[in-house]
């Protein structure tokens, strides 16, 4: 389906990006606005009502946001916030001091990050970009993207790709998640006869899901505080979901847990960790929390049967150090900036596009009309044209040298660049003072 069509003259989008993440608000409310996949055409339906022509919405575990064009950024954020307040059945003021707001270099500037991966929980995580082109399909077929969007969108999967080629910022969610498959099967020996609980829906989580199975696991169930992130991630996983009020019991059947909620309170805490591990006479129970903050309460892991790891100990084991994290967070970070510089050089080169155009329309005019006046005189139609198409500067540069010297100083600097002159030629009378009106 074709994207929205621009009106002739009409003022340029520019983008904008209104959402929450798992920095900018408590998971409670990002469980609010939480949009299903069944949802999102019913979302861009209404963000069209609301009079956004051009936007995609983002609705993942970590973050939910509509990255759009509009001319206007001030109105379409306000518009968009409606329709996420509407979402999350509060007033749009209510929820204004939790949504990051960004516009024009700065919003190109967190589309491109989120591409590559530098706004996760865990930088570098691979789900993300899939997730953004998804968004960017789906806006698609409901007639949703417009060439600002779309090149702004295309920019981005390239600053993307770069990353993941030129730096090695991809390897640590994989050698984290490939250190917790060893740490599983030390505690339990062969994966196949494991029992695994995905708590939570976080990016994380699912890598090291699809690890975890590729290292031989068969039984898996999801089980989540919000029912409709549970739902999605069960049809996602293929898996059953287990009552989060039947935590304790699930918990007591589990070998594994995978803990991806990051609600800000101890999803699983001594007691109840205590509880399951005496129902199975203490058989062990391996605890992966990549919660931010912690799902997992730390003391678990002084329980006798208890083996809790966090990212930061799953790091230490690869031996991939905030150092090498910093350092490789700092290359992929060059890189984005240096395709956004890439992109505004892009972008200011095609707005010079109309005025080149009328420039070489203007001069083919002025060609034709001295071969006619000249009668098939090469030599007077060449003098004519030079005349009347340097009559116009000529006049413009006295006038400026008259009033603001300073102007006419950079007016001779700008023709020297545009027509390749060295200084000395600028510095004299211009040409072509005189156009023969004959």
């Amino acid at each position: 389906m074709p994207g929205p069509a621009q009106d002739a003259g009409a003022p340029p989008a520019r983008l904008v990006t209104v959402g929450i993440d798992h920095r900018t608000a408590a998971s409670a409310l990002r469980d609010r606005i939480f949009v299903a996949d069944a949802e999102i055409d019913e979302v861009l339906a209404a963000l069209n009502r609301a009079g956004i022509g051009q936007a995609l919405l983002l609705s993942t575990c970590d973050r939910i946001e509509v990255h759009a064009a509009h001319a206007d950024p001030q109105s379409a954020s306000e518009a968009i916030a409606g329709v996420l307040a509407a979402r999350a059945g509060v007033a749009p003021a209510a929820i204004r001091r939790e949504l990051a707001i960004h516009s024009d270099d700065a919003a190109l500037r967190r589309m491109f990050a989120i591409a590559a991966s530098l706004e996760s929980q865990v930088i570098g995580e691979p789900q993300v970009l899939g997730q953004v082109k998804d968004a960017h399909r789906r806006a698609e077929s409901s007639g949703m993207i417009g060439p600002e969007l779309a090149a702004a969108l295309q920019a981005a999967y390239l600053a993307a790709k770069r990353v993941r080629s030129e730096t090695a910022i991809a390897e640590r969610p994989v050698s984290l998640a490939a250190a917790a498959v060893e740490l599983a099967r030390n505690v339990h020996g062969e994966l196949q006869r494991c029992a695994c609980l995905l708590l939570g829906p976080g990016e994380m989580g699912e890598l090291m899901i699809e690890h975890l199975r590729a290292g031989g696991l068969k039984r898996l169930t999801v089980a989540c505080a919000n029912a409709a992130r549970a739902a999605e991630t069960s049809r996602a996983l293929s898996v059953p979901v287990a009552p989060i009020a039947r935590l304790a019991d699930t918990l007591a059947e589990t070998d594994i847990v995978v803990a991806a909620e990051s609600a800000g309170v101890f999803a699983i805490t001594v007691d109840i960790a205590e509880a399951a591990l005496r129902r199975r006479r203490r058989a062990p129970i391996f605890f992966i929390d990549l919660g931010v903050p912690a799902d997992v309460d730390p003391a678990v892991e002084r329980l006798e049967g208890a083996f809790r790891y966090d990212l930061d100990d799953l790091e230490r084991m690869t031996m991939a150090g905030r150092a090498t994290r910093e350092a490789e967070a700092a290359a992929a970070w060059r890189i984005v900036e240096d395709e956004l510089a890439r992109f505004a050089r892009g972008r200011a080169e095609r707005r010079a596009v109309p005025a080149i155009v009328a420039l070489r329309q203007r001069f083919e005019a002025a060609r034709a009309q001295a071969l006619v006046q000249a009668g098939g005189d090469a030599a007077r139609a060449t003098e004519l044209l030079i005349n009347r198409l340097l009559h116009a500067p000529s006049e413009a540069l006295r006038r400026l040298a008259a009033e603001a010297a300073g102007d006419a100083a950079a007016a001779e600097r700008l023709l020297a660049d545009l027509f390749g002159l060295p200084d000395s030629d600028t510095s004299g009378a211009p040409a072509g003072e005189e156009e023969d009106r004959r």
